[in-house]
């Protein structure tokens, strides 16, 4: 980047100071199980205030919305699961919860494996 400037725009908090200091990492330095982790983590944030059990419930509740960050979640997780060490196995359980709330919030549940990143984690009950 030009100016010497070697974090992208916007990225300050992906490579800020994780005991949530001020200070920003260069990305080049943060290792990559650290991103994947914490974009897994942000999806997972995401995807829970959209089935509405975040604080304020209801007021961000839209199951279209949460579909497709479940989805994103399911391959960002099945796709990075070799290099996530201990790491995956959380992400895997926090992806069943979701899974698992999705299809109870549901009006009209989607047939089992046919449920958000069902295609990439197999059926959830």
């Amino acid at each position: 980047m030009a100016g010497g400037a070697d974090v992208a725009p916007g990225a300050d908090e992906l490579a800020g100071d994780p005991t949530g200091g001020t200070s920003v990492r260069e990305l080049g330095e943060v290792p990559a199980v650290e991103i994947i982790t914490r974009a897994a983590v942000m999806l997972m944030s995401a995807a829970a205030e959209r089935l509405g059990l975040a604080e304020d419930g209801e007021r961000y509740k839209d199951l279209d919305e949460a579909r497709r960050l479940i989805q994103s979640l399911a391959a960002l997780v099945t796709a990075s699961a070799e290099y996530l060490g201990f790491h995956a196995a959380p992400l895997r359980d926090g992806l069943k919860a979701l899974q698992k709330e999705f299809r109870e919030q549901s009006t009209h549940p989607d047939a089992v494996g046919q449920g958000p990143g069902e295609r990439w984690t197999g059926p959830v009950y």
